[in-house]
């Protein structure tokens, strides 16, 4: 017989609260919620760097004066914008409530990391991205197994599983207690990203062929193949993901969430300070070369990625889209991502530009459409400007 009778609550930051969302996500406590999260989620692993790209402040006055940078500036859910190319830092500037020392959840943009462990497969003559995921996976339910890798990276197939943030009972929310931004209803609950991956169906009496060309975006989709990425290569993603840490350069820590058995959240779980958010983008911006002459990623894939057709993402104004390809975002000559809540990072591979930003929408769903162009719209214009 236990002779303690202890007393305990559920973790106030992590318990569901009401719209189905726990309180770090709730419109009034996102903007500390955003900035806290790699202390707030359950599961995580520190990684830092031993090498620091230097970074010199060679400002450019041009930046600061594009009315779209001015008007985003002011913006109520504005936090940082950041612009570099090579080593130098060409604009910096932070909201009054943030510092060039917070972090804050880079969200999807993590998804980037996938481009470039699937870009080494490839060269590796590893996989094919025209295989069946269950060529790989055999375990991976009908979600996922007659699915292409490469119709994955493009968010180029439907399942039953959904990404829809003004939808309470959508998958990727209940999803989260997996990887612990949420407590589970049942606290017995243990079960992993592999687990949880492999129960994902398809749509009842459908094939998973994409009928639009637009895309049908889930994050699901990365974690599938962090999963593969891991069984081919009979490497850890942990270790994939340090790889890609001490090719950047950070000055602090890559803050990463992971599943309860320490499995990379490899769709959305990182968190970053804003200059290392820039040195991020600076590796794509390099095709993946890093300090003390490392090398992540193959730049042959860099460019396949931009010639590649992916889906339609978003129409940014009338009939120019954002595509969505190899696990990025595109535009011509740049690729990126976004990050729920109002985040993005875009990168020029042609002139080596880049621009990261971090912002807060404070919206229930957290999007905000309308913001969303104007933001992505602005960095379209910052990394295609000629300095």
């Amino acid at each position: 017989m236990n002779k303690y009778k202890l007393k305990s609550e559920a973790n106030s930051s992590l318990v569901v609260v009401r719209n189905n969302k726990p309180k770090w996500y709730l419109p009034e406590t996102r903007r500390a919620g955003y900035r806290n999260l790699h202390k707030i989620n359950r599961y995580g692993l520190l990684y830092r760097s031993d090498l620091v790209l230097k970074l010199n402040k060679k400002y450019n006055k041009k930046i600061q004066n594009i009315p779209s940078v001015k008007k985003i500036i002011n913006h109520k859910y504005f936090c940082s914008l950041l612009v570099g190319k090579d080593q130098d830092i060409l604009y910096e500037k932070y909201a009054s409530d943030f510092t060039n020392k917070t972090p804050q959840t880079i969200m999807s943009i993590t998804k980037m990391f996938v481009n470039l462990f699937i870009g080494e497969l490839v060269k590796k003559k590893i996989i094919k991205l025209n295989h069946k995921i269950s060529k790989y996976l055999p375990n991976i339910g009908t979600g996922y197994a007659k699915a292409t890798i490469q119709d994955v990276l493009d968010m180029n197939i439907e399942n039953a599983y959904s990404e829809d943030y003004t939808d309470p009972y959508t998958s990727s929310y209940m999803h989260e207690p997996v990887c612990g931004w949420r407590l589970p209803k049942d606290l017995n609950e243990k079960i992993g990203q592999e687990e949880f991956l492999n129960k994902i169906k398809s749509n009842k009496n459908k094939d998973l062929n994409n009928k639009t060309e637009f895309s049908h975006y889930k994050s699901a989709n990365t974690d599938v193949l962090g999963l593969l990425i891991e069984k081919v290569s009979k490497k850890k993603l942990k270790d994939w993901v340090l790889d890609v840490v001490e090719a950047a350069g950070f000055e602090d820590a890559l803050y990463m969430g992971t599943d309860r058995f320490g499995m990379p959240w490899i769709s959305g779980g990182a968190c970053l300070i804003s200059r290392d958010f820039l040195r991020y983008g600076l590796l794509f911006s390099r095709k993946g070369f890093g300090v003390g002459n490392r090398k992540v990623g193959s730049s042959e894939f860099f460019n396949q990625t931009l010639k590649n057709k992916g889906t339609k993402y978003m129409e940014l104004s009338k009939n120019k889209f954002l595509y969505y390809s190899n696990s990025t975002m595109k535009l011509n000559d740049w690729i990126g991502h976004s990050g729920l809540g109002g985040q993005f990072l875009a990168i020029n591979l042609k002139t080596g530009i880049t621009a990261s930003y971090f912002s807060v929408i404070d919206t229930p769903s957290g999007t905000d459409e309308n913001y969303k162009k104007a933001m992505i719209n602005m960095m379209d214009e910052i990394v295609n400007y000629e300095f």
